[in-house]
């Protein structure tokens, strides 16, 4: 069994922004040339971490947007957000809240629910609506006997399986930020999530609850379509302007990030992908086992079976065919399409049915 300690998380940034009203006096032209270059800022990322867009305009006065943020290190999100201040649109966003926290399991025993993600792993889902607020328990809480604590967390579980229309994800602030807990309910009607906040409160845990405020309610919603709701010149006119990829492929990294031999982990849309350069050949799996959901991209690869065994339990995986050939996983991993652009290594969503072949490197 994998100790806390060896868990691979992730670090998740919930960023809440500010526009100065200033902005919106600037010429259409300029507006429209700022939104393309933060857009194109956010999405040049994508191959290093996984982002989500919301809005709150029309919902709260204090922030206009959130970026919800899940990296494996530190550094993505300190790159990411020093490149956004450095655009033009930058330059007139402030940042009212942000909260920093990591995935890591529960010191609490529930009963295994397929509905609900691993807590490792962030896998934000299609809802339109995300909840989000900063959680603080108690000293008093901490001095109860650990079996009366999960008593009560019980209840509070038992109390969240009666709306299983929303779904939780929460990630721990401890020593990193100023509270304990980053709590984000998705969900696609508001109404359920204020009934499953009001039977909560009657629940005996509810009362350690020290702080769980400002709560956000916030509307998914694409990048574009997000900065639309800042006002000013749309993304229509916006989108005119910049080249678009029929194809489905995004570029996710260059060939000299990817040498003979190596592995690299990936983002695209809310997928980790792990890549591959197997004697030239790329290769694009989905990056999470489907055992235990260790990353895929850290594992051992025998070039010569063109295999990935898994870091945690040494599951072993066809490269090729995202099959599993040995160790506890049972179920295949999934397949990505790859081509290259020159030194660009673009990836896409595999078609069911559709066998691959692999992409091979030019020689140099």
């Amino acid at each position: 069994m994998t100790s806390k300690s060896s868990e691979r998380r992730q670090v998740v940034r919930f960023a809440f922004y500010k526009l100065d009203s200033t902005w919106r006096r600037l010429s259409a032209e300029r507006q429209a040339s700022s939104k393309i270059e933060f857009g194109e800022t956010i999405e040049s990322f994508a191959g290093r971490l996984l982002l989500r867009p919301y809005g709150l305009v029309g919902i709260r006065g204090d922030c206009d947007f959130l970026l919800w943020q899940v990296a494996e290190d530190l550094d993505s999100l300190v790159a990411l957000q020093t490149a956004l201040n450095r655009t033009d649109l930058g330059a007139y966003l402030t940042l009212p809240y942000s909260y920093l926290a990591m995935t890591r399991r529960s010191i609490y025993e529930f009963p295994e629910d397929p509905g609900q993600p691993s807590r490792l792993v962030i896998r934000p889902s299609e809802a339109r609506y995300l909840f989000v607020y900063p959680f603080i328990k108690t000293r008093a809480w901490y001095i109860l006997p650990k079996a009366e604590r999960q008593t009560m967390m019980d209840e509070h579980v038992r109390i969240g399986r009666q709306y299983p229309s929303i779904r939780l994800n929460t990630t721990y602030s401890y020593g990193l930020d100023d509270q304990e807990f980053i709590v984000a309910f998705e969900g696609d009607n508001p109404a359920d999530f204020l009934d499953l906040v009001m039977e909560l409160r009657e629940s005996k845990a509810s009362s350690y609850t020290l702080r769980d405020t400002p709560t956000f309610t916030c509307v998914q919603m694409s990048l574009w379509d997000m900065l639309d709701t800042l006002g000013g010149a749309g993304s229509v006119q916006a989108l005119a302007r910049r080249p678009t990829r029929a194809d489905g492929y995004a570029p996710v990294a260059t060939l000299a990030d990817l040498p003979p031999g190596a592995s690299r982990r990936v983002y695209v849309g809310s997928e980790a992908v792990a890549l591959f350069n197997i004697k030239g050949a790329v290769h694009a799996i989905a990056n999470r086992c489907s055992h235990a959901r260790a990353s895929l991209s850290e594992g051992t690869i025998d070039a010569a079976r063109c295999t990935v065994t898994c870091p945690w339990h040494e599951g072993v995986f066809s490269l090729e065919t995202g099959q599993a050939l040995g160790g506890p996983p049972s179920l295949p991993v999934a397949v990505y399409r790859v081509k290259l652009e020159g030194d660009t290594v673009l990836i896409a969503p595999p078609v069911p049915g559709e066998a691959r072949e692999p992409t091979v490197a030019p020689h140099s």
